[in-house]
């Protein structure tokens, strides 16, 4: 898989997974408190910060029965979509000072577009890629639209059957985007680990021949440090500073602490898979003296023959290996020997 870059990192096999904080809407419509979450994620790590671009008005109709209403079980049960929406939105005037403490503090600043409206107005702010939510991976219209923009496109495939994700990949290929990850994806809330079926992973880069990663809504950090095992190049995961001051998605979301061992948990993941490797070490080799070999194991003298009784295999690993245990049976000594000797061909008659 080629890499990709957004930003100033490299997206790819050869480079750590790509850590991406979602805000989404634990500001608590506090500009201040979007700041802090900012910050956060810059000192736990986090590669990149999402945010996500709509108002009450994009996103449903102000309806308050029906299908409007939230009858699922889950965070959000009771509520009106468009009473939801208005509790959740990131005001667009808080996008450019988001984005600018974000470049401050290193951190890659990007965004979710529900129209063509949010669309063209993160285009205004030069954002370096589109997130795709799972929600809209079936808006052809608007995939064709943020596919045309050419930046990288990362989509999630929460909920998409295999022929609606072909009909997404081929959307966005034809319509000019070059660059896409998907991400696995799991849109309940919180996902549970038995429902996650990370083996997804490599099947979505096997079977679109892109890279692939995870949008992790499990509790914790266990699924996405599993996931690099499987190929997670990009690994996206909700982020707050305290999930007990609440937020829609404050309950599924991580805290600095757990974030920032997120991100060093997948990097050690990351750096641990190497590649195929039999035999010692570089850094086994001053281990090599603890395995097992033969010693002379009683004081025994020139022409004694070597028996189960003067001989062991025991540790360090100075003698001879223990392999050859049964052929020396029964060899004789060339010269006294001291229990505690380490076994060599030398000291055998011939």
């Amino acid at each position: 898989m080629k890499e990709i870059v957004i930003g100033n990192r490299c997206i790819g096999k050869g480079h750590p997974p790509f850590i991406i904080a979602e805000m989404s809407g634990n500001h608590n419509q506090s500009l201040e408190r979007a700041l802090d979450i900012v910050k956060a994620a810059a000192k736990a790590g986090a590669h990149a910060l999402k945010i996500q671009t709509y108002t009450p008005e994009t996103m449903t109709l102000p309806i308050q029965d029906g299908d409007f209403r939230i009858d699922s079980h889950g965070l959000w049960k009771g509520k009106f979509l468009f009473e939801l929406y208005k509790e959740a939105y990131t005001p667009w005037e808080w996008h450019q000072p988001i984005f600018d403490c974000c470049k401050e503090l290193g951190m890659i600043a990007f965004s979710t577009p529900f129209d063509e409206t949010s669309l063209e107005f993160l285009e205004a702010l030069e954002v370096p890629c589109y997130k795709i939510a799972s929600f809209e991976n079936n808006d052809i219209p608007l995939l064709r639209k943020v596919a045309a923009k050419g930046k990288p496109m990362i989509i999630s495939t929460g909920m998409a059957s295999l022929g609606e994700i072909e009909l997404a990949v081929n959307t966005i290929t034809d319509a000019g985007c070059k660059d896409f990850i998907l991400l696995k994806c799991t849109s309940s809330y919180p996902a549970s680990a038995d429902n996650s079926n990370l083996h997804t992973i490599p099947y979505l880069s096997n079977v679109f021949h892109c890279q692939s990663g995870l949008s992790d809504h499990t509790l914790g950090i266990g699924a996405a440090v599993a996931s690099v095992a499987l190929g997670s190049t990009v690994i996206e995961k909700h982020f707050t500073l305290n999930r007990e001051e609440g937020g829609v998605d404050a309950a599924f979301s991580l805290e600095p602490e757990e974030f920032a061992a997120l991100v060093q948990e997948t990097d050690t993941a990351w750096r641990s898979l190497g590649g195929v490797s039999v035999g010692p070490t570089k850094e086994e080799a001053n281990s090599l003296q603890f395995r097992r070999s033969i010693y002379i194991a009683r004081d025994i003298s020139a022409g004694e023959v070597l028996t189960k009784e003067n001989i062991r295999v025991i540790r360090p690993g100075f003698g001879l290996d223990p392999k050859y245990y049964d052929l020396l049976l029964g060899k004789r000594i060339r010269r006294n020997l001291k229990s505690g000797t380490p076994l060599t061909w030398e000291l055998l008659l011939e």
